[in-house]
């Protein structure tokens, strides 16, 4: 029994106890340092898998899921609205237009359009890229309208060689407009004083908070009547002499879709199926839209979080635009 005692750890208390106890503690930091290590790479690789899926999921945005050789009706969709860095931008539509009219198998492209309108600039660069690829490939272009189809969407959809709609549709809104508010007699009944420091007598136009005076709402109303005419000229440009022209056509009214084709506005009732089918003659649809993926959703939260802070800190700043 005594043997046995001696030749295993020494007994509390007895000689060479503080070293075992020494050696017992050393060990487990040792072990804890280990696990610590390991869960640090498990996480790193983990955030570096993340990223590269991230990556991968950018590189592989908007690509066709069929066949791009096989004769097919190839579809932009333009949904939602109009604005610079929305799914329905310049930027993205055109990258789609471009891609659906160079591959081979398409044999027309079908702009899918579901859109109240938005910036007149976005359209007109959707509207001449549109022409450009029309004669450069020689392909025809037509437009399926869903719920809606004005202002800015109805200047793209003017593009077309034809426009197809649904008889409940909504359809025209051809004009401009420029909105905001006023509250300068609101804060005379508050005693709010605005203090607004300009360089330039008009720096502070359609400030919200300043009054408004005859000449710069002349001038705006110059460039909205400016704009306007731009818009009527590409309709007539793109509808030629199938538009029945009324007094109030251009004056910013809208129609459903079966007043739209008695106006000359659109063509016929019809679907994208029934344009794939019968206009086409080929049932194979492959969607060409691009959209943000994942990738970018999640990279423009993290832009706009990081925004959001140097706003906060522009904010205790005085402002100068």
């Amino acid at each position: 029994m005594i043997a046995s005692r001696a030749q295993g750890s020494a007994p509390a208390g007895g000689p060479g106890w503080e070293r075992a106890t020494l050696e017992k503690l050393a060990f487990a930091a040792l072990n804890e340092q280990k696990s610590t290590r390991r869960w640090k790479t498990f996480v790193r690789l983990s955030w570096l898998a993340f990223f590269i899926a991230l990556v991968w999921l950018a590189l592989h945005r908007g690509t066709p899921s069929s066949d791009a050789t096989v004769p097919h009706t190839a579809v932009v969709e333009i949904k939602g609205e109009i604005a610079d860095g929305a799914d329905a931008s310049a930027e993205f539509v055109n990258a789609a237009l471009k891609a659906a009219f160079e591959d081979e198998g398409s044999r027309a492209i079908v702009l899918l359009i579901n859109s109240p309108g938005g910036s007149p600039v976005q359209a007109g660069m959707m509207n001449d890229e549109i022409l450009r690829l029309k004669a450069q490939y020689k392909k025809p272009v037509y437009a399926v309208v869903g719920e809606t189809c004005a202002s800015a969407a109805y200047y793209i959809a003017v593009a077309a060689d034809k426009i197809y709609v649904d008889k409940a549709s909504i359809v025209g809104s051809i004009g401009a407009l420029m909105d905001g508010f006023g509250f300068t007699g609101l804060m005379d009944k508050l005693g709010i004083e605005r203090r607004l420091l300009t360089a330039g007598d008009n720096k502070g136009f359609l400030d919200p908070f300043s009054p408004q005076n005859d000449k710069q709402r002349a001038f705006a109303l110059a460039m909205l009547e400016q704009i306007h005419q731009q818009f009527i000229a590409v309709v007539k440009a793109g509808r030629g002499k199938r538009l029945k022209e009324t007094p109030e056509m251009f004056s910013g009214l809208f129609w459903s879709g079966q007043q739209a084709i008695e106006l000359g506005l659109a063509d016929q009732l019809g679907t994208l199926d029934y344009v794939a089918r019968e206009v086409v003659k080929t049932d194979e649809i492959i969607d060409y839209t691009r959209r943000d993926n994942v990738a970018e959703r999640l990279a423009k939260k993290f832009g706009a979080s990081l925004g959001e802070g140097a706003v906060k800190t522009l904010k205790a700043l005085p402002g100068l635009r």
